[in-house]
């Protein structure tokens, strides 16, 4: 099973994270498959980047993401709706 989750890689007392697509039974820090964006929990705002078509793309292939990385999608998802068509990438002007 493929998961879509989060993979440390900040300093002591100063997390960053990776939201990668990894085996789920890798450890987790250990090997991944992709890594689709950050998150920077101690940022105030704009704290998550995340390739949503890649993320929709690995989903459409079975993989299950984690309850905090698919929050992370729900919020980019309703983010990118809002912001309209013309904002999203590939849209034709």
């Amino acid at each position: 099973m493929v998961r879509i989750r989060l993979k440390r890689i900040g300093a002591k007392n100063q997390p960053v994270f990776r939201i990668v697509v990894a085996d789920a039974r890798s450890p987790r820090d250990g090997r991944c498959i992709e890594e689709l964006g950050t998150y920077w929990p101690l940022k105030a705002t704009d704290n998550v980047k995340l390739d949503l078509e890649r993320a929709r793309y690995w989903i459409r292939r079975g993989a299950q993401p984690t309850d905090t990385v698919a929050s992370f999608i729900r919020r980019l998802s309703r983010a990118a709706a809002e912001a309209g068509p013309a904002a999203q990438p590939g849209a034709s002007s």
